[in-house]
């Protein structure tokens, strides 16, 4: 058959590529693997290849550009409309680059030849630029397609809820590929088929945008292998991925840079150069999300004589008022709203009340403490906040949303929750995080003597950690939300759980070496303390945050708060509590280098342990005499009464790790100090036994350094420079300045 001008038009190119690369018709057919009739029939325009041929043509000569291949492919097939419906580039795009390369690795395999299927899931949250993405990349991208760009909005999450029928989408593509209207099939699957049947011989790009799920999407999903088809949704598309082999790509936050280009790009670098601290505030009360970004650059834009930091003013102030500009599309809490409509009720419930959530991260247990629901009733709901893009899990079992959606759900809890509920759930969650913390601290430090708290709320889920290490792993994960708590609580008015908080934290802040979170939460609990007028509390506090302050080297501070919890504590008639604070104010006035006083101190603290029967703390005060002749110079005095320390703790159970460690090290330091080079490395191996049982790192440290002098003593060097390497590993680990000294040790 012949063909007409497009098909003379082909074969001019063909005929002129070949030449210019000085290739035969023979060789350019073997190149193609095709036969030699076939090349002489197009490049005098009798026939019209089919367009995989123009390709194996074009691989042939060597035609690589992908703009000029474009071109070259473009009159392969004449007369079939060559559709391009891909929307406007996007202006100021910036960042995404691995995104990017992603898209582009998907759509090829190795030796840059087409994929057998190419579909691309792109998923994430509202106004996290989805969209923007999918376009840009479909723009650079779109030589590689010469046959044509189809695009959809599916409307999958569109305010009026008007979801795009599979059904239209076909009947408007195929219009578009040049069938007639009264030949369009009427029913779905018909419409699917003939949709299918046109794209099967074409090299085409299909942009499918804000899908609501992967059922909306099946029928318009072509068989050609040379198709490639871009799906964007808030949903993560997992039936796509799991039936037809889409490739999962989740969008994510800007990172600070990215954020910073995008307003860069949009204002001007010197506007943001003579404000940093107000675009640095911008950037995170934007939570790096670029629908907010974009519109805040507007906002400044639009206002060029307002000062970005009247503006960072603004979103500090009324964050989701302010990023509400023009219509529904440019107003983050509307473009939020379209993804919460499309939830159950129960999902939708959890989705607000999580806004009352301290942050940073949510547990399946505190979320099932907040609407009072079962653990695996809440994990069905969290999963369907992820699959919805409301919610990430960037670890298993533990959830998180970026700072404006918080604010969203927050406002939400607000306007559909009453007062008393939403007290209600916090009150829950709160207990949950308290009666945990003290369950843990608990496995800690079986010997300190709590106040009662407040009994936990019903509906609110407590766990109780087995072991040391269990309760270690709860505390290192729970670490920034129960400081958040604490701050929450403080904001309140939760005056009593403020200060449970507080007080279940400072075990495991201590073994952890985090000094000033002991002294800034207890800063916070003793402000709870005072304005509940609770003087038992108060002198709890005294005793915390002279720990703190010592532990950071503010030792007058140390001194003045236990010489206050001594007083009341007299006032009080707490010998117990009075014995404690000997033995700190002891532990203080020893750094000091008064060790006659810190004798004395310790001392009294036995008499008051012994009047009131206390055998574990007994063993603590006998302990602290001992190192006090250690001081003072003493060794057999301190031998003496060290080993009547271990002697009590052993015949207690032995529970209490962390004192018979304390003991044991006392023994061995006296060993040490006497040449008894041997011993002391018996009793220092006992005591690290202890404290690697009690799970305190700092502890452990200490006396591995111990063990390294005993070693570098006894001159057995390898054996020192080990320990002492031990120890500064984990010194190290916990960034604490005692890390210099042994550094210094390992040095000399």
């Amino acid at each position: 058959m012949s063909g007409g001008s497009g098909d003379a038009l082909f074969g001019e190119r063909v005929r002129a590529r070949r030449r210019e690369l000085g290739l035969t018709q023979e060789e350019l057919a073997e190149l193609a693997r095709i036969d030699v009739k076939t090349v002489r029939m197009i490049e005098t325009g009798k026939r019209t290849p089919r367009p995989a041929t123009a390709r194996m043509i074009a691989d042939a000569l060597r035609l690589d550009d992908e703009e000029a291949r474009g071109k070259f492919l473009g009159g392969s097939a004449p007369g079939r409309p060559v559709p391009a419906q891909l929307p406007p580039d996007v202006y100021g795009f910036v960042g995404r680059t691995a995104q990017l390369r992603a898209l582009d690795t998907i759509t090829t395999v190795a030796g840059g030849r087409p994929a057998a299927v190419a579909i691309s899931a792109l998923s994430g949250a509202a106004g996290i630029g989805k969209t923007t993405l999918a376009v840009h990349w479909a723009h650079k991208a779109r030589a590689r397609y010469p046959d044509g760009q189809l695009h959809a909005d599916l409307r999958g999450f569109d305010p009026d809820g008007a979801l795009r029928d599979p059904g239209d989408v076909l009947s408007g593509f195929l219009g578009a590929l040049g069938v007639q209207h009264k030949e369009i099939p009427a029913g779905l699957d018909d419409r699917a088929a003939l949709y299918r049947s046109m794209l099967a011989d074409r090299k085409m790009l299909v942009l499918l945008d804000n899908a609501r799920d992967a059922a909306q999407v099946r029928p318009l999903l072509p068989g050609a292998k040379d198709c490639m088809v871009l799906v964007t949704s808030r949903d993560d598309l997992a039936g796509l991925v799991a039936r037809h082999g889409a490739h999962p790509l989740g969008l994510h936050l800007l990172s600070t840079d990215e954020a910073f280009q995008l307003l860069a790009r949009r204002l001007g670098a010197d506007r943001l150069a003579a404000a940093p601290a107000a675009v640095e505030e911008i950037i995170t009360r934007c939570a790096r999300l670029p629908l907010a970004l974009t519109i805040a650059a507007a906002l400044a834009a639009t206002r060029p004589g307002v000062a970005l930091e009247d503006l960072a003013a603004e979103l500090r102030d009324t964050r989701l008022d302010t990023l509400a500009v023009g219509d529904a599309a440019g107003d983050v809490r509307a473009v939020f709203s379209w993804s919460y409509r499309t939830l159950t009720p129960g999902a939708a419930r959890l989705f607000r009340l999580l806004g009352l959530h301290p942050g940073p991260e949510m547990t399946v247990e505190s979320a099932a403490s907040l609407i009072a629901e079962p653990v695996v009733r809440t994990r069905l709901l969290l999963a369907e906040l992820a699959t919805a893009s409301l919610l990430s899990e960037p670890l298993p079992g533990r959830f998180t949303f970026h700072d404006l959606l918080r604010a969203y759900a927050a406002d939400r809890a607000y306007r559909e929750e009453e007062v008393t509920a939403r007290e209600a759930a916090s009150r829950r969650m709160m207990d949950h995080f308290l009666h945990t913390a003290l369950a843990a601290d608990r496995v800690f430090a079986r010997h300190r003597n709590p106040i009662a708290a407040p009994a936990p709320a019903p509906g609110a889920l407590v766990e109780e950690p087995p072991g040391r290490d269990e309760a270690m792993t709860w505390f290192l994960a729970e670490h920034e939300v129960l400081l958040a708590a604490i701050d929450q609580a403080a904001r309140t008015g939760n005056d009593a759980h403020v200060w449970h908080l507080a007080w279940s934290m400072a075990t495991y802040l201590h073994r952890r070496a985090l000094f000033q979170d002991w002294v800034t939460t207890q800063q916070t609990a003793m402000a709870a303390a005072v304005r509940l007028g609770d003087r038992d509390r108060q002198v709890r506090t005294h005793t915390e945050l002279a720990g703190g302050y010592f532990n950071v080297g503010r030792v007058d501070e140390a001194l003045d708060h236990l010489r206050e919890a001594i007083t009341l504590y007299d006032a009080l008639g707490d010998a117990m509590g009075q014995a404690g604070a000997n033995l700190n104010l002891a532990i203080v006035l020893g750094v000091a280098d008064r060790h006659r006083e810190a004798l004395a101190c310790n001392e009294q603290a036995l008499i008051f342990y012994r009047r009131v029967g206390s055998g574990e703390h007994e063993a603590h005060a006998l302990n602290a005499i001992g190192w006090c002749h250690v001081q003072l110079g003493d060794y057999p005095l301190a031998l003496k009464f060290s080993q009547e320390s271990v002697a009590l703790h052993l015949k207690l159970g032995d529970d209490d790790h962390s004192g018979v460690g304390a003991a044991w090290d006392t023994v061995g330091y006296a060993h040490h100090h006497l040449g008894n080079h041997d011993e002391a490395l018996r009793c220092y191996a006992e005591a690290l036994a202890a404290y690697r049982r009690a799970a305190d790192p700092y502890n452990e440290s200490e006396i591995l350094t111990h063990i390294g002098d005993t070693h570098h003593a006894a001159g057995n060097h390898p054996q020192a420079r080990d320990a002492w390497r031990r120890s500064l590993t984990i010194l190290e680990n916990l960034d604490h300045p005692d890390a210099a000294t042994v550094r210094a040790k390992l040095a000399s």
